[in-house]
């Protein structure tokens, strides 16, 4: 099975951005930062952030390419629809269980959860379509 990295590039490129426009006053940084309690200034060193994201966005980009090749799963759409599984059946349940048992709000949840939604959907849907 070969893993087209430039895919996983994209992908995890991809994730960075959205997670950047999620994050950002244009969308959910108000609400989500009324719903974590925390302010501007309480924002961790930008650089260390964005290096531990990017390695994350890799990370999540190899494990989906491993998966899509070895499920030969070549459209956008069936990658796509890969992306929303995986998201479901580990990022929206393991959230789910913790933001109960932390307490945390749900639009806490909804804030975090939609943002890996829709970078899952779109990585799939990217890394199937290259490769």
């Amino acid at each position: 099975m070969d893993i087209n990295y430039v895919a996983v590039i994209v992908a995890a490129v991809v994730n960075m951005v959205i997670g950047a426009v999620w994050y950002s006053p244009i969308l959910f940084a108000k609400p989500w930062m009324k719903a974590t309690g925390k302010k501007m200034d309480d924002a961790v060193n930008p650089g260390t952030g964005y290096a531990l994201a990017s390695v994350a966005s890799i990370i999540i980009a190899m494990v989906m390419a491993h998966f899509i090749g070895r499920l030969a799963i070549e459209s956008f759409l069936d990658g796509a629809m890969f992306g929303l599984t995986a998201w479901l059946g580990f990022v929206a349940t393991t959230h789910g269980v913790n933001y109960i048992f932390e307490g945390r709000s749900l639009n806490l949840f909804n804030i975090n959860v939609g943002y890996s939604l829709v970078s899952f959907f779109l990585m799939g849907g990217l890394i199937a379509a290259m490769s």
